[in-house]
């Protein structure tokens, strides 16, 4: 049985994360870490962190799990490029899964965008959209910007540079290495993404719609289990399903 830590316990994510684990015999939730509550009183007697904490709080927690040699899977999303640096320095201390989202849906959805980008090719006008619910407080999501820089890795273009957030007034016609990234917030949506591949005369469009966040927890559960038995390192789910 693995000895899993969770933090950001009292969020929907952490409580998605309790709620699986109960139907998981190899799981053990020994630990439920929140605000008020200290990870380092505890972090030795578990064998894997998940972290959906916040972006603000996942720099400590890696330095904390590096610390005590303990493997550690990132669910938070909306970090800078300097907690993102801190926290992939980790990687040769201990094994870290990070990932923008666990649905094995959604990470198939991330291989067919690779896939479907390079049969196509850049006559192909690209664009991405994501719908999340009202409460969400970072966009685009995680994993509308890691289907961008699917997008960006095939035609060889700079996300920052290629990336259009929304369009307003006159911006002109739309230019081939633009990559269109759009957000949608409203309701309890849990996850919805879409990528457009819009061609003169036909389009094509993946989408994944979840429904439940226990998509996402048993995701993040799975990734837990495969981590331990891992090297240091930086992996994602494409890593933990053997989609590489």
């Amino acid at each position: 049985m693995t000895k899993v830590i969770i933090t950001g316990s009292k969020g929907r994510m952490g409580q998605a994360l309790i709620s699986s684990a109960k139907k998981i015999p190899s799981v053990q939730i020994i630990a439920q870490i929140d605000k008020g509550d200290d990870l380092a009183n505890t972090v030795d007697q578990g064998e894997v962190v998940i972290d959906f904490s916040a972006h603000s709080v996942t720099v400590e927690v890696a330095a904390l799990c590096a610390q005590h040699k303990i493997p550690l899977v990132i669910g938070t999303t909306g970090h800078t490029d300097t907690d993102t640096f801190e926290i992939q320095a980790h990687k040769k201390s201990i094994p870290i899964v990070w990932a923008s989202n666990f649905s094995t849906g959604v990470n198939t959805m991330f291989w067919l965008t690779r896939k479907a980008a390079e049969i196509l090719g850049p006559e192909f006008d690209l664009e991405v959209v994501e719908m999340h619910h009202r409460l969400k407080k970072d966009a685009p999501s995680g994993t509308a910007k890691t289907l961008a820089e699917i997008l960006a890795n095939v035609r060889k273009l700079h996300l920052e540079e290629a990336a259009r957030h929304g369009r307003v007034g006159l911006v002109g016609e739309r230019q081939p290495g633009e990559i269109g990234i759009h957000s949608i917030r409203g309701g309890d949506v849990v996850g919805d993404h879409t990528v457009i591949f819009a061609n003169a005369g036909e389009r094509l469009e993946l989408t994944h719609k979840a429904s439940s966040r226990d998509t996402f927890a048993n995701g993040a559960l799975r990734a837990a289990l495969w981590v331990v038995k891992q090297k240091p390192g930086l992996y994602d789910m494409q890593d933990v399903l053997g989609l590489k």
